[in-house]
């Protein structure tokens, strides 16, 4: 009961019957004239799950543009009356956000009717695992907080990205930062922070695979990097790989990546832990006290032999012969034990959080 009313105090409970509340923001832009340089992350070589992505360096000119329109923040509020955490909202403070000191560069009134759209399809069709903020007074600005999905060696993580509309947007894909910690957990993630994905015209593709300007979105990006990157077996993201694919060679190597991927996936947990984002301080918070032990039992079973990312009725276990076992269940006891005394001071921050408010 403790725990329930935690949850709904801080915006971790949805009930069936909750309603969405809006407020009118007036998301002012007021961009200051900045000297910076945009990193573009364009990339044709092949993707290393060990190596870094590099960039080139465009120069922006500097700009100052002033718009207004009304945009409403999506507020939810269960039925006891407790305020939920938005999965949408426009907030002030972009001062951490990796492009924060890059110039949006000279934009249009088309170019903000189109961020604007953005920011109505976001707000209209979340999926509920997806938390966004934007910025009142850099709307080129977007940050996403994706939980990871379940069945893969992600799963209950949190996992953050730093989105720039540029001023040639929608004609070109909008830049992507994903908050790594210095970590490659995925193919399709490298340790620079870039993202390597079709979509985002940092890959190769063809047809839809590629960024089209009347028909992509940041939404379809989003739910891509969910479904797409963070899947049940990232071994086959890269493309090196792919031929190896329902074979005894490629799927022994996809559950040694599995292994390896997990642990980062809970060393990035406690990155989080540790040094959450800029407004979404409460979303950390509640989300690792909610799902303490389900983390917890799954290290448990994982050390016990359990197949990374299977489900809770899959009693798949390694093979006898699965050497990289021995050096997982190692590692995965040393990561437990610390990830243990993250999840025990963040519920006493929970706890205190409570009793404040």
């Amino acid at each position: 009961m403790v725990l329930k009313k935690v949850l709904q105090l801080f915006g971790l409970v949805k009930k069936k019957d909750s309603k969405k509340k809006g407020k009118t923001i007036n998301p002012l832009f007021k961009a200051a004239a900045l000297h910076s340089q945009a990193n573009v992350t364009a990339s044709n070589t092949l993707l290393d799950p060990f190596s870094s992505g590099t960039g080139t360096i465009l120069s922006l000119q500097k700009q100052e543009h002033e718009c207004s329109s009304v945009i409403s923040s999506v507020t939810r509020t269960d039925s006891d009356g407790h305020k939920s955490f938005n999965q949408f909202d426009v907030v002030q403070d972009f001062s951490d956000h990796y492009y924060a000191n890059h110039s949006p560069g000279k934009t249009t009134k088309d170019w903000v009717k189109t961020v604007q759209n953005e920011w109505k399809l976001l707000q209209k069709d979340l999926p509920e695992s997806i938390y966004i903020r934007v910025y009142e007074d850099r709307i080129d600005l977007l940050r996403a907080a994706i939980v990871g999905p379940a069945g893969t060696p992600y799963h209950d993580g949190l996992f953050f990205f730093d989105f720039r509309f540029p001023s040639e947007y929608p004609c070109c894909p909008p830049k992507v930062h994903y908050h790594s910690g210095g970590l490659r957990l995925n193919p399709n993630l490298y340790e620079s922070g870039k993202v390597c994905l079709s979509l985002l015209n940092t890959w190769w593709g063809t047809g839809c695979e590629k960024w089209g300007k009347s028909n992509s979105t940041i939404l379809q990006v989003l739910v891509s990097i969910q479904g797409l990157v963070l899947n049940d077996k990232p071994y086959f993201n890269e493309p090196g790989n792919k031929n190896s694919a329902n074979t005894a060679s490629g799927e022994k190597n996809s559950l040694a990546y599995n292994q390896t991927a997990f642990l980062l996936s809970c060393r990035t947990m406690m990155y989080s832990l540790r040094k959450p984002p800029k407004h979404f301080v409460t979303l950390v918070a509640c989300h690792f006290h909610e799902r303490e032990r389900v983390i917890l039992d799954a290290c448990s079973a994982y050390m016990s032999g359990k197949v990374v990312g299977s489900s809770s009725g899959d009693d798949t276990k390694y093979p006898r012969d699965n050497r990289c076992f021995t050096d997982f269940k190692k590692s995965l006891g040393r990561y437990t034990e610390l990830l243990k005394k993250d999840l025990a001071a963040n519920s006493t921050r929970v706890l205190e959080l409570r009793r404040d408010s």
